[in-house]
């Protein structure tokens, strides 16, 4: 059988987003869109507007999703409206929202009208790209591919972020050898308060060359507040060429929204049964989050799995395979980055990934 084609899912275009289950109130909603020449993108809950949530010109939260809202701990942003009909809601509710205005139906249709008529804001012109790495089951290497995708990048000149997104992970700090260097770490980003300019965000992590890292310390693991995950994954959109995000395979809601803000999703899985099927739950785990998933397969295949006999199985493309690469596991131990040398199979894949992720523009050097 030959190899699927792989595809990809073109970004959807920012469109106004609608968080509501009454469908009274959508179907109002509807109507004005259509007098405001305009379309709507629909989420039913919460979780369902993840990751149309950053995009999004206005959010609009349909009173009966407002709880839900506020309990889901969404980055506060501008531009949110609560909605209600025939009656208004309380004032603690719109705040426990983040609303900036309250919109009672039939009463603001015109209102809501222009609103939904407004052009879309312009996207500033560069913007780093951001890529999002999964392990299928624990072990796989997804932490692995995660720092040798961002060390590939930054050896490319390219600037890059790599963010450890894992609070109980081994801390990439120490996959790339940096546990001494200084700068900023998670703990610290989440207790700050206030908004700290992109570039400054960046100085102040640890980072060699043209790669920055915000990782953990070795204390008690923390909760990443979502606000801090999106004030990081801004500063390195605004700041760097590239941002990889490593992720846990269970996504509590900073994860989540990373998972949703990024362009492109890998799942490493090794080649093998019991991987596959551990990874089939967290490819569906992601996907409420993630449209375009695809899976790295990593030898060795002790069974004689085929790499698209796993990702058939998991019903994503195959963004590429690797091979096992002997002394890669005591080069690592010994405090050596991944890709050091840029030979190797995993070196390979990443100029392979890179490639792909950031199209023919930019060259990836061997």
């Amino acid at each position: 059988m030959p190899p699927r084609p792989r595809t990809a899912t073109p970004p959807r275009p920012a469109r106004p987003l609608v968080v509501t289950a009454d469908r009274e109130l959508l179907d109002d909603l509807l109507r004005l869109a259509a007098a405001a020449d305009t379309e709507l993108q629909v989420a039913v809950d919460p979780a369902g507007a993840r990751r149309d949530f950053a995009a999004a010109p206005l959010v609009l939260i349909g009173v009966d999703q407002a709880a839900a809202w506020a309990a889901a701990n969404f980055p506060p942003r501008r531009d949110v409206v609560l909605l209600a009909r025939d009656h208004s809601p309380a004032a603690s509710l719109a705040a426990a929202v983040g609303a900036s205005h309250v919109a009672l139906l039939p009463d603001a249709d015109h209102w809501l009208v222009a609103r939904l008529g407004e052009p879309a804001p312009a996207l500033p012109a560069r913007r780093g790209r951001t890529v999002a790495v999964l392990g299928g089951r624990g072990g796989a290497g997804g932490s692995v591919l995660a720092a040798a995708l961002a060390h590939t990048a930054a050896q490319s000149s390219l600037r890059t972020l790599l963010v450890d997104a894992d609070p109980l992970g081994g801390g990439l700090d120490l996959l790339l050898g940096w546990e001494e260097l200084d700068g900023l770490r998670w703990p610290e980003l989440a207790a700050a308060r206030g908004r700290v300019a992109a570039p400054a965000l960046v100085r102040a992590l640890p980072g060699r060359g043209g790669l920055s890292l915000l990782s953990w310390d070795r204390g008690v693991p923390a909760t990443i507040p979502v606000e801090a995950m999106a004030a990081a994954l801004d500063a390195g959109r605004r700041g760097r060429d590239l941002v990889v995000v490593d992720l846990p395979r269970h996504l509590p809601a900073a994860a989540a929204h990373a998972l949703a803000a990024a362009e492109r999703a890998l799942v490493v899985v090794p080649a093998e049964l019991r991987a596959t099927a551990a990874a089939a739950r967290v490819v569906a785990a992601a996907a409420v989050h993630q449209e375009r998933i695809e899976a790295v397969v990593r030898g060795p295949a002790p069974g004689h799995l085929r790499a698209l006999e796993v990702v058939t199985a998991l019903g994503v493309p195959l963004a590429g395979t690797l091979r096992p690469e002997p002394g890669l596991a005591a080069a690592l131990e010994r405090g050596q980055p991944p890709t050091r040398h840029r030979r190797g199979p995993l070196a390979t894949l990443c100029r392979q990934l890179l490639a792909d992720l950031l199209g023919p523009s930019r060259s990836v050097a061997a």
